[in-house]
């Protein structure tokens, strides 16, 4: 099986970093970031993460093409809106296929204006004003024409409100106000075959213009809109659109957009991986999902992530109340062991367990998970029994890891710092001349 090369830009984007956890796990790619600098959290979310300039900066270009030869980028997903239209404009210089949508197709989706021009005889679309609003037409809503994240957008209920709305937009659009609920509808097309995949979600919970807590349900009449988009645009993989309802309860388009959407994971999680589905279509393959009917709910939060230069060659970890936690197993100790396993670190328990060691490691299945067992009962101290002076120690006690410390010198980790030495992946920022 052929492991394609692929390519996130901005790699550091809600956009970019749902494609990342989509696609970071599967047999069939090898994933590069590429963005700004070591800015921002990107650096901590990528095994491989390189600098590349932004399309508003000079020679960006270049750069971008000479890492994708230098890497043998097979594909690019554009993870931005400015981005899915330069890089679709720029197609025929890239030497790696740009996974969107037609340039035409890019070009309509980044203007509200144009959307609503193409697609208004086929879905209802809200009322634009080009002229001043009557005052039985208020409130009405005012927001750029090119825009994302709800980014200059705002209400406006009053006549003398509307010079100060628009008066520092760059191409306003004064449309129709819908008051209902908003809906988020991700879709995955294929090329011959038409819309395979059409899944509505509420936006429950909305932050700059991102939904962070999305719900997906059954909403009459997507599937109906979805195909008409579909029809009209000739999308192809992964897209989405938004839409609202009017006050007369029909749903009324907002946006169209060619490109994989923040939390698309709501209906990823629930089996439709868009951006591996997206590569599939490219190549013209047979295309087939399961998808799991299970009710979900989506909430997104800030996550940590940490970047270290701690090496250890050893790790000794206590028992009760460290992996075994209220009669439970903690799954953040064992996610370590098996991250010192895979990077060829050993592992040596050590406990004073007061009972039948072997008995309660194969209760909780942990028979095996260590290179060497050391069970030194009540008396002594922990640091007897550690000798590499490159090892580091995780106990749940403050008194134990007191005295391996100043005993040995070696760093010691209660069960709140696990999180900073676990790793999804290993670290490595490219500081790289692309050319």
């Amino acid at each position: 099986m052929k492991t394609r090369n692929i390519l996130i830009f901005p790699a550091g984007t809600e956009i970019g970093l749902e494609i990342n956890e989509a696609i970071r796990q599967c047999k069939e790619v090898n994933v590069f970031g590429g963005g700004i600098g070591a800015i921002g959290n990107t650096p901590f979310a990528y095994a491989n993460f390189y600098p590349l300039p932004a399309i508003n900066e000079s020679g960006w270009l270049d750069e971008l093409s000479s890492l994708c030869i230098k890497l043998e980028i097979d594909y690019i997903f554009p993870a931005h809106d400015d981005v899915v239209v330069a890089l679709a404009r720029e197609q025929h210089h890239i030497p790696a296929v740009v996974l969107t949508a037609s340039l035409e197709t890019c070009v309509i989706t980044r203007s509200k204006r144009l959307t609503y021009h193409a697609l208004s005889q086929i879905v209802r679309v809200p009322k634009l004003f080009d002229s001043p609003p009557l005052s039985s037409d208020y409130p009405v809503f005012v927001k750029p024409d090119c825009s994302q994240g709800s980014q200059g957008a705002s209400l406006v209920c009053m006549v003398d409100e509307l010079n100060y709305a628009t008066a520092s937009i760059i191409d306003p659009l004064v449309c129709e106000y819908l008051p209902g609920e908003e809906y988020t509808v991700d879709c995955f097309s294929d090329r011959d075959q038409g819309v395979l995949f059409s899944g509505a979600r509420i936006r429950q919970r909305v932050r700059n213009g991102i939904s962070v807590s999305s719900v997906p349900i059954d909403l009459e009449g997507v599937n109906v809109i979805a195909n008409k988009i579909h029809d009209a645009l000739q999308m192809r993989g992964a897209w989405f659109f938004q839409v609202k309802r009017a006050s007369d309860g029909e749903l009324a388009l907002l946006e169209v957009a060619p490109r994989i959407a923040g939390s698309m994971s709501a209906h990823r999680v629930a089996g439709v991986n868009f951006p591996l589905l997206s590569i599939f279509e490219h190549e013209r393959a047979s295309i087939r999902m399961l998808i799991n009917t299970d009710q979900i709910e989506l909430d997104r939060s800030l996550r940590n992530r940490f970047k270290h230069r701690i090496k250890f060659s050893t790790l000794y970890i206590d028992l009760d109340d460290t992996i075994i936690f209220r009669e439970q197993v903690n799954v953040d100790a064992v996610n370590l062991i098996f991250q010192c396993v895979n990077q060829g670190v050993k592992i040596k328990l050590l406990t004073r367990h007061n009972g039948d060691l072997h008995k309660i490691l194969d209760k909780h299945r942990l028979s095996g998970l260590f290179d060497e067992v050391i069970h030194i009962g009540s008396k002594g101290y922990k640091s007897e029994y550690i000798a590499e002076k490159d090892a580091i120690f995780v106990d749940d006690s403050f008194s134990e890891r007191w005295e391996v410390h100043h005993k040995t010198g070696i760093r010691t980790f209660d069960c709140s710092m696990i999180e900073l030495l676990i790793q999804a992946q290993p670290i490595i920022l490219k500081e790289v001349n692309a050319k």
